[in-house]
Parts: structure tokens; sequence; C-alpha cells
């Protein structure tokens, strides 16, 4: 699906709004690039009337203040967190890694949702609702933000629980990315549980 204008985006969601529905979940995920842990997909509805000041694409923002905001959108949105861990990126790819995140963040959620607006090019298969892809979607649209934000502090926290876990990979200095002291790492120690073993650097070392 191609990345759909503002008045194309405007036009669905106004369609939407003639159709009554109203619980329409932002949906965005973290993780495609590292090379360990999981995809980690969240999907938000936002209650009516509710404060978006500060919800933006996460990775403008600094560490405390989505740790903030992830705080306040649990406690006032309705969420779906869902985790696809190495393995499963490995059998599936990351891109059916990713979509299958997502669906599972949807399904996820304490209340079905009657319309999805997912982050990037694709809408998972699958659903009971109407979907609609738009890229750039964690940055025009405030519920991908805030999906986007959840998702961030949800890994970031998973990939700090993996350093104790494993130590000597820093896990919780660069989540699983193929930085320089990841890199060597993997040299010095090689695989643990965690890593993809269908990405290159550790593809070389199964």
């Amino acid at each position: 699906m191609g990345k759909p204008g503002t008045d194309h985006l405007a036009d669905r969601l106004q369609q939407w709004r003639e159709q009554g529905l109203r619980l329409i979940a932002g949906v965005d995920e973290v993780g495609r690039g590292p090379l360990a842990g999981p995809v980690v997909a969240a999907a938000v509805i936002l209650p009516e009337g509710f404060d978006a000041t500060g919800i933006t694409d996460s990775k403008k923002l600094s560490a405390s203040r989505r740790e903030a905001l992830s705080a306040r959108l649990l406690r006032e949105a309705q969420v779906g967190i869902a985790y696809v861990p190495a393995p499963e990126i490995d059998r599936l790819n990351i891109h059916g890694a990713t979509l299958l995140a997502m669906a599972r963040a949807i399904a996820a959620l304490p209340q079905p949702p009657e319309a999805v607006l997912v982050d990037g090019k694709f809408v998972p298969g699958g659903l009971d609702c109407p979907g609609l892809a738009v890229i750039g979607g964690d940055a025009r649209v405030v519920a991908i933000g805030a999906a986007s934000i959840v998702a961030k502090v949800a890994r970031d926290r998973l990939m700090a629980a993996a350093s104790r876990h494993y130590p000597g990979y820093a896990f919780a200095g660069h989540a699983g990315y193929p930085t320089k002291a990841h890199r060597a790492a993997l040299a010095e120690r090689g695989l643990c549980p965690l890593h993809r073993l269908s990405y290159g650097p550790c593809r070389d070392l199964a």
C-alpha cells in the first residue's frame, strides 16, 4: 500500500467516523534492526479527550520522557503489547514477524478495535476490522505515536533484563542493535539464545 497523503488519511478517518467507528487503535513496532531480542509491537486506543501533549515518534523523545509517557498511557488508554522472539523471527523473517507482532498486539487489546491505523506500509492480515497503513504514522497520528512509545519502553526494559541474564553483551546499552560494542561481544563470546540466527553477523557464527 502506498503512502496515504494527509488528505487521504483525513478522508479515511472521516469515513470511519461517519460509519460510527470510535475505537480506533494506533499500532507500531520496534526492533526490526537488532541482532538480538524480540520484535515488539503495541496497539493503543486513546480515550476521548486524551491530553496528547508530548506524544510523538518515540525516537524523538528522551528515555525518561518515554518512560513517563508510557506509564501514563498504560494508566489511561487501552493498550495491547506483543513480543515475537528471535526463533520466530528466524522462522518467519523479520517482515512476517513484525506483522505477527502487530496482529498479536491488536488481539491483546482489552477491547477489540473497530479500526486500526498502522505505522508503515503494511496492515496485518486477518483482522476483524478495517485498517490503514500510514508511512511515518508515528509522527503523524497520535495513537500510532503512543504505540511507538509503549513498544519502545517495553522492549528497552526487556533488553535491560536480558543484560542481567546474559552479562557481557551489554544489551542494556545497545538493546541488541549491531553497535561496535555488540559486534565485539559477539566476536569474543559467540551467540546467546537471544540472537537472531538469520541475521548476517549471527548467521556467520552459527
